[in-house]
C-alpha cells in the first residue's frame, strides 16, 4: 500500500513575507518529505491591477518580490545541499500583469548602465488567463493587437539564506540560488541549492505565467501562485552553484556579471558534476558540453545575469543517478499526491 502522505497548506498573512533571502526567521519547521501547498504573492504584492496602475505609485522599494518562507528544513546543516521538487505549480488568480519600470530592464539605462537619455515611460499590461486553453492573452496598449502566449508557470526566485550572515536582496541571485528567472523552475523540476546556515531556511514567489528568455523589459507576466513541493536533504554534499532536474535534462544556474562570467559559472559547474557522476574526463567532458548543451538566458535585468547551462540526459552516460536519485525519489512523493484540484 503506497504511503499516505498528508499536505500542508500555508498562506502568509500580510506581515509574513520575507524580503530578503536570510536574516528572518522561520515561518515553519519542516521535514524532508513533507508536502507543502504553499501560496505565493506576485512580484507587486498583487497592488497593481489595471492599467491606469504604476509602479511608482504602486509599490515602494525594497518592498517587491514578497517571498513566502523561509521554512527551516529539520536535519539541513551547512555542507549539505537541499533538494525542491516542484510537483506542481498553478495560477491563482485569472489574471496576471506586466510592466516596464524607469531604469530597469535590459534595453534601458539603469544605474548599473548610466545614459543621457531620459529612461522609458512606464506602462502596465494586464493579461487574461485561459486556462482551458493553457493560454494567457496579450492585449497591446497603442494598437488592437491581441495575440495568445503559453501558460507556462514558474518560480522566479527560489532560494535558500546566503552564508557568512549575509543578507540579500530579493531582486538578487547568486550561489544561493535567489532572483534566478529560470522557466526551468517549472513543476517537475528539482532544484538544488547549498545549505548555508542550520535550517537552509529556503523560500520562493516571484510567480511568472510566462516569460521570454532573458526578461528583456524586466518584467515577466507576473502572478500570484499556488505552489506544491516537497524537500529533502543531501547529506554532504554542497552544490556551490544551484543545480537543477527534470527528466530530461540537468543544469546548473550562474548568476553574476558581466554576462559572460555567468556563462563560464554555469558551464564551470556543469562540466565538473558531469565528469564527478560519469566517470568521463574533464576534456571529454568538455567536448561532449561543448556539442551537446543549450545556454538559455534566464534574465539580463537583474543585479546579477543569470545563464543556465543545460545537458539532456540522452546523450550522458545511462542508468547515473544523478544527486544520488533524488529527483527520482521525490517525483514519486509528487506522483502519489498528485497535482492540486
Amino acid at each position: 500500500m503506497a504511503e499516505q502522505r498528508s499536505i500542508t497548506r500555508f498562506v502568509p498573512a500580510e506581515d509574513q513575507y520575507a524580503w530578503t533571502f536570510g536574516g528572518y526567521d522561520p515561518v515553519m519547521r519542516v521535514k524532508p518529505g513533507d508536502v507543502l501547498d504553499l501560496y505565493t504573492e506576485d512580484c507587486f504584492g498583487g497592488r497593481i491591477r489595471t492599467v491606469e496602475d504604476l509602479p511608482s505609485r504602486a509599490i515602494t522599494y525594497p518592498f517587491i518580490n514578497p517571498q513566502t518562507g523561509p521554512f527551516y528544513v529539520e536535519g539541513a546543516e551547512p555542507g549539505d545541499t537541499l533538494a525542491i521538487h516542484l510537483i506542481d505549480v498553478q495560477p491563482a488568480r485569472e489574471w496576471a500583469v506586466s510592466t516596464t519600470v524607469p531604469l530597469f530592464g535590459a534595453l534601458t539605462g539603469t544605474k548599473y548602465t548610466a545614459t543621457l537619455q531620459a529612461a522609458l515611460p512606464e506602462r502596465t499590461w494586464i493579461y487574461e488567463v485561459d486556462r482551458a486553453s493553457r493560454e494567457v492573452i496579450f492585449r497591446a496598449l497603442d494598437s488592437d493587437h491581441i495575440v495568445r502566449l503559453p501558460l507556462q508557470p514558474f518560480h522566479g526566485t527560489i532560494g535558500v539564506a546566503p552564508a557568512a550572515f549575509e543578507r540579500r536582496n530579493v531582486l538578487v541571485p547568486e550561489a544561493f540560488g535567489g532572483n534566478m528567472d529560470t522557466p526551468e523552475a517549472r513543476a517537475g523540476a528539482t532544484i538544488y541549492l547549498g545549505v548555508n546556515v542550520e535550517g537552509a531556511l529556503f523560500s520562493l514567489g516571484d510567480g511568472h505565467y510566462t516569460m521570454g528568455e532573458g526578461e528583456v523589459c524586466g518584467v515577466a507576466v507576473e502572478g500570484a501562485m499556488n505552489t506544491r513541493l516537497t524537500v529533502e536533504v543531501i547529506k554532504g554534499v554542497f552544490c556551490e552553484w544551484p543545480r537543477l532536474e527534470n527528466d530530461e535534462a540537468i543544469m546548473v544556474a550562474g548568476s553574476y556579471r558581466p554576462l559572460e562570467d555567468a556563462f563560464r559559472i554555469a558551464h564551470t559547474q556543469l562540466i565538473q558534476w558531469i565528469s564527478a557522476a560519469s566517470g568521463l574526463s574533464i576534456m571529454d567532458t568538455y567536448q561532449l558540453v561543448s556539442q551537446a548543451s543549450s545556454s538559455p538566458i534566464a534574465n539580463v535585468c537583474d543585479a546579477n545575469y543569470t545563464v543556465v547551462a543545460k545537458m539532456p540526459k540522452r546523450y550522458l552516460p545511462r542508468d547515473i543517478p544523478w544527486m544520488g536519485g533524488v529527483h527520482e525519489r521525490l517525483r514519486a512523493i509528487g506522483a502519489a499526491v498528485g497535482p492540486r484540484a
